[in-house]
């Protein structure tokens, strides 16, 4: 298994706490999207900051020049599912790639995941924000 499995592994055996290796003690989730070109289910383990009721990620790939895959699913099927703690949700996942807003939630989860001022540094492309909306069951 990598990374990810194992992370995804762990988060889901303890109801969504991480209590071994890098992300230990930080608010991860687990978004799982469909795939822009194969129409497969994705999960991607994230970190994540809340907006109000909302949930806030960040398509920064490290500070990657080019965008991660999730975040290109997402913009074609922007349904996705968050599994948060022991919560499991459908979702609609709202791009927020330029203007004052993305500026203030880009910053808010910089503040407390401090990595993320570092990606912004790293890359020419926006970092796009994404504000996961939950819908109604």
């Amino acid at each position: 298994m990598g990374f990810n499995d194992d992370l995804i592994a762990q988060f889901r055996r303890n109801r969504g706490v991480i209590t071994d290796g890098p992300f230990t003690g930080r608010s991860v989730l687990l978004l799982t999207t469909k795939g822009a070109k194969s129409g497969h289910s994705r999960t991607h383990p994230l970190v994540y900051t809340r907006d109000g009721d909302r949930y806030v990620v960040v398509a920064s790939k490290g500070g990657a020049p080019t965008h991660p895959s999730w975040y290109l699913n997402l913009r074609a099927h922007p349904e996705v599912t968050v599994e948060a703690g022991p919560e499991k949700f459908r979702a609609r996942a709202r791009p927020v790639a330029r203007g004052p807003e993305r500026r203030r939630l880009y910053d808010q989860h910089a503040a407390i995941n401090p990595g993320f001022k570092e990606y912004e540094k790293k890359t020419d492309r926006v970092i796009p924000a994404v504000l996961l909306e939950r819908l109604p069951d």
